[in-house]
């Protein structure tokens, strides 16, 4: 499987740039997952709902499934929390995997970098982060492209993966 990352520090840009890359690229006809890292406890069940009331009781997994979509909610129960690989290995086949976080992990990246933000930029010191989208000029060893040119961005992934 494909798959390229969208590292940064918070308020960069990260999430806004994925949808349009999803928009931008599925709209190519290539089909497009994403795996979003999160840095909190986040629950995407409501107290009250069925589901919820399962693992509440105990269950590991619960899969909950209707004619629109299917989730499958996995409990760690304190377990480690697996890495990209093991996550990537859930997902169905597709032409490429957009990842949102994990800027520890080794896979092919673009940083998104909002001059305002005032964090440091991590592509000097990460070489598998391939090229910066940024909102300002900036004078790097790597292509850095403008944060709100979608079109560009999107035809350096797809060259930078293969399709």
């Amino acid at each position: 499987m494909r798959v390229f990352g969208v590292v940064g520090w918070k308020n960069a840009g990260k999430t806004g740039l994925m949808e349009r890359l999803v928009t931008d690229i599925t709209a190519r006809g290539f089909s497009v997952s994403t795996v979003k890292h999160a840095h909190h406890a986040f629950d995407v069940d409501q107290p009250g709902t069925d589901s919820f009331r399962h693992r509440h009781a105990g269950a590991t997994e619960v899969l909950l499934a209707s004619n629109v979509r299917y989730a499958l909610m996995h409990e760690l129960r304190g377990g480690d929390e697996p890495d990209l690989k093991a996550l990537l290995a859930k997902l169905s086949p597709v032409d490429l995997v957009l990842v949102e976080g994990y800027k520890r992990e080794d896979h092919p990246k673009i940083e998104a970098y909002r001059h305002e933000a005032t964090n440091p930029l991590i592509a000097p010191g990460d070489r598998s982060v391939r090229a910066v989208a940024s909102d300002v000029p900036l004078d790097l060893d790597r292509p850095v492209f403008d944060l709100n040119d979608t079109p560009a961005i999107a035809d350096f992934i797809l060259q930078e993966v293969g399709l």
